[in-house]
C-alpha cells in the first residue's frame, strides 16, 4: 500500500473519530458503532509472517520486527503527519476552518499525489 493511501485511509479514520466523538458528546451513555477501519487498514498494511518450526524466540523476534516494521513506521509516519498538520492549524488560531476542513484538504493533498 503506498504512504499517500494509508495516508487517505488514516484521514478517514481520524475523520471518524471526530463523528464518533461528537456522537458521545451528543449522546451520552449511548454505544457508539465502530467501522473497523483501524482493523481493515491493520489487515491490509501488515504482511503475513511465517515462522520457520525450529526458529528460536530470538529468531523469531528478528523475523516478525523485519517483517512489522515497515509497515508500522509508514503508519505511525502517517498518523504524525496528520496530527502535526492539525496542531499547526490550531496554533495558527485559525478559526476559518474546521478540523473536518483540515483533514479532508489534507486527504485531498495526498490523493492529487497519485493522481486521482
Amino acid at each position: 500500500m503506498e504512504q499517500s493511501e494509508i495516508m487517505q485511509r488514516v484521514v478517514g479514520i481520524l475523520t471518524e473519530a471526530i463523528e464518533m466523538r461528537r456522537q458521545a458528546r451528543e449522546h451520552p451513555g449511548a454505544e457508539v458503532a465502530l467501522s473497523g477501519a483501524i482493523s481493515a487498514l491493520l489487515a491490509e498494511t501488515l504482511p503475513t509472517i511465517e515462522l520457520p518450526a525450529d526458529a528460536s524466540a530470538q529468531e523469531a523476534t528478528g523475523i516478525i520486527t523485519d517483517a512489522l516494521g515497515p509497515a508500522i513506521v509508514a503508519l505511525a509516519n502517517c498518523f504524525s503527519y496528520a496530527f502535526v498538520h492539525l496542531a499547526e492549524v490550531h496554533d495558527e488560531g485559525r478559526t476559518d476552518t474546521t478540523t473536518t476542513d483540515v483533514l479532508r484538504s489534507l486527504s485531498l493533498r495526498f490523493a492529487q499525489r497519485d493522481g486521482a
